[in-house]
């Protein structure tokens, strides 16, 4: 009955291990919008005349304004909240322009709800190609229904960008693929034109020096710990290899000295080692290229301007 128990387990355990990896990988890519590129921005609405700024609407408009300029999100969207609940109703542009900063300062601070929620509860839902920052507002919508899973919208907002927007449209679905790290997508706007050299590059780069998740954990089933020295982890290679031949000794003295249980028992421990570490060969090749995709697309994308952040023409 023991025999039969450990059985169940030794085979359980080796179905376990044996798990495939999938080499598809999940990087996450992130931008850094730097003081100096949001001061060098215009705005695009015209300046408070002043009159305007004798307002008292006027001079929470300005307050909002000296907060944004200095990134201080929260003390600007309260500035502008006020001064949009002071603006005249009749008085449209600037409200609309009053509504559409404190989008900007939740969309800056990566508030996706709160952009969202902005937008659909106010007269921005409204704007057109005659709203001066009609460009901008589509690129913040597009990115922000994104990042909360709302695709159909988000796809909705694309395709008005690429509408009125064609070259626009293009950068943003390259973006979209190097975010997502859709290679095959990558690939394919690659070669086609216009030539994208640092896109050849990027590709030759990552393809050249990534790590073959099936090689790893081929690796680590011909000799454990061969498959962590194939990604350069030196310490997990000792460890799994020491820990597999301890067990695999241990095991082999218990059969022979006719310890059938004490076998059993080590040989389902070593089973858990041996397959563990082919399935946790195959995720550390994985987090590998994860790593590796992520150090070589963060700079490039934020170099050339391909998160959606760094597409804006205006800013406060």
């Amino acid at each position: 009955m023991l025999k039969n128990v450990f059985s169940l387990f030794l085979i359980c355990t080796v179905f376990s291990g044996c798990q495939r990896v999938d080499d598809k990988i999940e990087p996450t890519l992130s931008y850094a919008v730097q003081d100096r590129y949001l001061l060098s921005l215009p705005s695009p609405f015209p300046p408070l005349s002043a009159e305007e700024s004798s307002t008292s609407w006027g001079k929470e408009m300005l307050i909002g304004f000296g907060f944004a300029h200095e990134l201080d999100l929260y003390q600007a969207i309260t500035a502008f909240k006020r001064a949009e609940f002071l603006i005249p109703e009749n008085n449209k542009a600037r409200m609309m322009e009053a509504q559409y900063e404190v989008l900007l300062c939740y969309y800056m601070g990566k508030k996706w709800n709160d952009v969202i929620y902005s937008f659909e509860h106010g007269q921005l839902r409204y704007a057109n190609q005659d709203f001066p920052a009609f460009h901008d507002l589509l690129l913040i919508l597009n990115e922000s229904y994104e990042q909360l899973g709302m695709e159909n919208k988000s796809e909705m907002f694309w395709q008005t960008i690429n509408y009125n927007y064609p070259d626009e449209g293009e950068r943003l679905l390259l973006s979209k693929a190097l975010v997502h790290a859709d290679l095959p997508t990558i690939e394919a706007i690659s070669a086609s034109p216009p030539d994208r050299p640092y896109l050849d590059e990027f590709l030759y780069e990552y393809d050249s020096r990534k790590k073959s998740v099936g090689k790893a954990q081929a690796l680590n089933a011909f000799l454990p710990g061969a498959g962590y020295l194939y990604l350069g982890q030196k310490q997990s290679a000792t460890t799994a290899f020491f820990l597999n031949g301890l067990f695999i000794a241990a095991s082999t003295l218990f059969f022979l000295d006719g310890n059938i249980a004490a076998g059993i028992i080590f040989t389902s421990f070593e089973a858990g080692w041996y397959f563990g570490g082919i399935y946790g060969a195959g995720l550390e090749a994985k987090a590998y290229n994860e790593r590796l995709y992520e150090s070589m697309a963060t700079p490039m994308m934020n170099r050339e301007r391909l998160f959606p952040a760094l597409m804006l023409n205006y800013a406060f």
